[in-house]
């Protein structure tokens, strides 16, 4: 059950957590907030809908299961250095972006899944562009993400909003894309 707050958001009766709002350039609308400990579940059950390929980009090897120790690591974060943000349909858990700073809040990265029956709808610009809001809004002056070379879609997605792509250092299968925040 959810209620909505005087500032337009939708806040969990269950988890108090608030919600943003927000709607993609398709004008898919989405619900997004921090993850918590109870959503491990939730994202695991995610990762299961997520397709083999963006898996491998997202871990940057074969994953077929994600593991418990990393799903804690998404939802049990210091909400400071590090968020996993949750985005829903509904009930529906449709894609994670994470991003986790360094210790002085000068770089962070951005990582983003999406649920397979999801892609094409403006998740992956939306979520990027609510990251890179809320990567600014902690002072954060550097966002980046390291891509497989093959993960075309996710490269050129990231050049439209003005990052910048270089090679990764030490790994030609590797881009590093970055944008300067603020």
């Amino acid at each position: 059950m959810t209620t909505t707050t005087d500032a337009g958001q939708v806040a969990s009766t269950s988890s108090e957590a608030a919600f943003e709002l927000l709607t993609t350039w398709s004008g898919f609308n989405l619900r997004v907030r921090p993850a918590g400990p109870a959503d491990e579940a939730a994202l695991a059950e995610l990762f299961t809908r997520v397709s083999r390929d963006d898996r491998r980009f997202r871990f940057l090897s074969g994953v077929d299961k994600v593991g418990s120790d990393f799903l804690r690591r998404l939802t049990q974060v210091d909400h400071d250095k590090t968020e996993d943000y949750l985005a829903f349909d509904g009930d529906t858990l449709i894609a994670t972006a994470m991003l986790a700073a360094d210790p002085a809040l000068e770089r962070a990265e951005v990582a983003i899944s999406i649920h397979e029956d999801y892609k094409n709808r403006g998740l992956g610009w939306t979520l990027l562009d609510h990251v890179a809001h809320a990567a600014a809004a902690k002072g954060i002056r550097f966002l980046e993400s390291i891509e497989s070379r093959d993960n075309v879609e996710a490269i050129a997605l990231e050049k439209e909003m003005g990052f910048t792509a270089t090679a990764y250092p030490g790994d030609a299968t590797l881009v590093l894309v970055q944008k300067k925040l603020g």
